[in-house]
């Protein structure tokens, strides 16, 4: 037991992995050289020299995957559509084609879900947070009732049942607490053998010195590998096999934290697919010059790519403007998009090892020589990630969907205690506003407390709670369609909880 763990560390240069063993109880030991065990050498080595690299520069300088000089151009008006622009008869034809698509079992969704509630201040994945909605669903939920609804909608239209296989990414941290949560909730309503979970790799944090973190005097430091850990985890599992013998074409991969995402998309899924594509994203414009978010571009090379704001220096580019006063650099990543299973197999057998990792400073927990625990105040550690959306470099048919903000893209990644961005409280609005709009638009009204019809208000203002509550349950409606025949012309006394 020791001396295999002692031949992997030595080769990887991390001996010091060891150092408490004497202090160890027999248990911890085994737990300790498993863990050693499932590490690759040269891997581990490489690994660790690359985040001393990265530790040796400047602050504000660490290396990605994009760093150093670049050219960058906007995207070719060839590879973007529109759903604000896009005439209703082009988007009535992709809806169409993409329920076609769904109905013939050609499909699946894919969520990444590897990272923890840290942010937000929860013990448990995001997937299982209640933004505080009037029906206190989790996101969990709420995506699941969309997977719903999207079958409902594609089997009318095939006149047939059709799957729609979940596949959920998670990780070591997330995976136990993910699968006790659909067990405990009946998976939701949908069928148990399509909801299929698979762990992320995980890799050891590490510190400024080029070494191993250990959080506890028998523990390695661990996290996630990034959602890019994806394509490794796709053959780690066999998930590839399993949606070929599915018979599945198409995926739709999105983040778990985006309340406002539609699932399986069937217009974006229509759009990519009459395009031939074989690798796209959603995109959605910038709020200002400066959001910190990355941005899809295209390379002097006609290589697409996402830059994130973090890891280039691209100064009054940024701030360019188009003729008609439209930032020139303008689509903003959400991490949402489409590959076909092709071009998975592809990047998964040919192209994942060309994948460079980001570079994150963090701030790990630690054992000092006494063996104490120890939370660092300030960054001590590195951890390396790749992305998924760094594969859209070996697309051969890259298509963008953009779409509006208020539509589609509202995270959650902090705590209420953090600031007034990306809360539990900016979630819930962007539902409730959406839902809103939708009941107004399906020709409902609305009563103030002596019965009068009150004025339609659907500026949308991100700070402000709409001024009545609605929410519709995505059992009824995944995008505000067939609400007419429940709300048209009708009156109803805020709040107004449309359910199944």
């Amino acid at each position: 037991m020791l001396a295999a763990a002692a031949a992997i560390l030595a080769e990887a240069g991390q001996p010091e992995v060891l150092r408490f063993w004497p202090r160890l109880s027999e248990g911890e030991r085994r737990s300790l050289a498993a863990a050693v065990e499932q590490l690759d050498p040269a891997e581990l080595r490489d690994h660790c020299r690359a985040a001393a690299r990265a530790a040796a520069l400047p602050p504000g300088h660490e290396p990605g995957p994009h760093s150093g000089p670049q050219t960058l151009q906007p995207l070719p008006p060839g590879v973007v559509g529109s759903a604000a622009r896009a005439q209703p008869a082009e988007l009535n034809r992709w809806r169409e084609r993409g329920l076609q698509e769904i109905g013939e079992g050609r499909v699946a969704v894919l969520l990444l879900a590897g990272g923890q509630g840290t942010r937000l201040g929860v013990p448990y994945p995001k997937g299982m947070y209640d933004v505080g909605l009037p029906s206190g669903k989790t996101l969990y939920q709420i995506q699941a009732e969309r997977i719903h609804r999207v079958r409902t909608l594609a089997a009318e239209r095939t006149g047939r049942p059709c799957p729609l296989p979940w596949y959920i990414m998670t990780s070591e941290f997330t995976l136990g607490p993910t699968q006790s949560f659909f067990s405990q909730h009946g998976y939701f309503g949908l069928p148990q053998a399509d909801v299929v979970m698979f762990e992320q790799r995980m890799l050891p944090a590490v510190g400024f010195d080029g070494k191993v973190i250990m959080e506890g005097m028998g523990r390695i430091a661990m996290a996630p590998d990034g959602n890019g850990g994806l394509y490794r985890a796709l053959t780690d599992h066999g998930i590839l096999d399993d949606m070929e013998r599915r018979g599945v074409c198409e995926v739709h991969v999105y983040c778990v934290d985006n309340i406002l995402v539609k699932m399986a998309d069937p217009v974006f899924i229509g759009f990519c697919v009459e395009r031939g594509a074989d690798c796209g994203a959603k995109v959605v414009g910038k709020a200002y010059p400066t959001e910190p978010v990355g941005l899809v571009v295209c390379r002097g090379d006609g290589i697409y790519q996402v830059v994130e704001y973090s890891e280039v220096e691209v100064g009054a580019t940024m701030q360019r403007r188009n003729p008609d006063g439209q930032l020139t650099f303008n689509a903003g990543n959400i991490c949402n998009h489409f590959l076909t299973v092709a071009f998975l197999k592809a990047v998964a057998g040919e192209f994942e090892a060309q994948l460079k990792p980001h570079v994150a400073l963090k701030k790990v927990p630690y054992v000092d020589e006494d063996g104490n625990c120890v939370k660092p105040e300030k960054p001590n550690g590195i951890k390396m990630e790749k992305f998924v959306f760094d594969v859209f470099q070996f697309s051969k048919n890259f298509a963008v969907w953009e779409v509006l903000r208020e539509d589609e893209f509202s995270p959650l990644k902090n705590a209420e205690s953090v600031g007034a961005k990306d809360t539990a409280s900016t979630a819930r609005r962007a539902l409730l506003w959406q839902h809103y709009r939708w009941a107004l638009q399906a020709g409902a009204h609305f009563l103030d407390h002596s019965n009068n019809r009150m004025p339609a208000c659907t500026q949308l203002r991100e700070t402000d709670d709409p001024p009545v509550v609605c929410e519709i349950s995505p059992l009824i409606s995944s995008a505000g369609e067939g609400l007419e025949e429940r709300v048209k012309g009708r009156e109803f006394h805020p709040p107004l909880l449309l359910t199944e």
